[in-house]
């Protein structure tokens, strides 16, 4: 079944289809998403920070330093120190493992978009460049003379080419070419053709 016919008379065809949920009623239901997206926002703040907090009070009581003496008080700023040192090392090794990690991923993003072929090769074009040009563009200043390869071509006249065919069509039974060449006599007349006899 085809397309109907589009003719200025038919609403049914010239008018797109209506939503069914008026304007205010789409705006009225984006504000309450917004809304409840900002909630949602505030109270994952709150929890984090509020298992920041617990996990300080685990890990790192508060102190107590009213009534201690001075070399209590050095003993625990030594202790306090070897533990600061610790928890940078800790921390440093975290951020060269996160930045490991993070080259990784995007070597592999790299990969996954060469698989996908989302860098296209370019169309290359067609460019006429003569023997001298290439020869420049490869060697630089070095290259000098000139790569005229017809000049250096041997000319050759058409009968040449005839004269050839000529001999070429008259090679006839090569068994009665064999006896004819055979023994002294075959060089003979080899000899004699080549002008050698005069």
């Amino acid at each position: 079944m085809g397309d109907p016919i589009r003719r200025p008379g038919n609403p049914k065809v010239d008018n797109k289809p209506k939503s069914k949920i008026s304007a205010s009623r789409k705006l009225s239901l984006k504000i309450m998403l917004l809304n409840r997206a900002m909630e949602d926002l505030e109270r994952e703040k709150q929890e984090r920070l509020e298992e920041k907090n617990c996990y300080l009070k685990e890990k790192h009581p508060p102190l107590q330093l009213s009534g201690l003496s001075l070399e209590e008080l050095q003993n625990l700023c030594k202790q306090l120190y070897s533990k600061i040192d610790t928890v940078d090392e800790e921390r440093y090794d975290y951020e060269d493992k996160v930045k490991k990690h993070n080259k990784d991923i995007n070597e592999l993003k790299l990969k996954v978009q060469d698989l996908g072929g989302k860098f296209k090769k370019p169309a290359l074009r067609k460019v006429r460049v003569s023997a001298d040009e290439m020869m420049r563009a490869l060697l630089g200043s070095k290259h000098k003379g000139s790569m005229d390869l017809r000049a250096n071509l041997k000319s050759v006249k058409k009968e040449d080419i005839k004269q050839e065919k000529v001999l070429t069509s008259e090679v006839g039974d090569w068994r009665k070419n064999v006896e004819a060449m055979s023994g002294m006599e075959g060089r003979k007349k080899m000899f004699d053709a080549a002008g050698g006899g005069q």
